[in-house]
């Protein structure tokens, strides 16, 4: 029994994980990539969650100018204030 072992681990060291290693290489090569189009689609529709979620953060904060007991709903979601938004209306006054 003990030299079917060693033959067993032999086996197993040099011929099942290379053929694992390989086999998920291939795997990997053979798998869809991301096209110049498509990276081109999501960096446009970051931006335009980015300009909604600020729309959203505006109005909130405009309800909550004229009702006092209104939460925003958003700035909860993210724990954290949004200071592009506080420096804007700074600004503006």
């Amino acid at each position: 029994m003990d030299g079917f072992s060693i033959v067993l681990t032999v086996a197993v060291l040099f011929i099942g994980l290379p053929w694992l290693v390989l086999h998920y290489m291939t795997r990997w090569k053979q798998a869809p990539r991301i096209t110049d189009e498509d990276e081109k689609l999501l960096d446009e529709l970051h931006s335009f969650a980015r300009r909604l979620e600020d729309r959203v953060t505006t109005v909130e904060r405009l309800v909550a100018a004229d009702n006092p007991d209104f939460r925003p709903g958003l700035a909860d979601y993210r724990r954290e204030t949004d200071h592009r938004l506080e420096n804007q209306t700074q600004r503006r006054n």
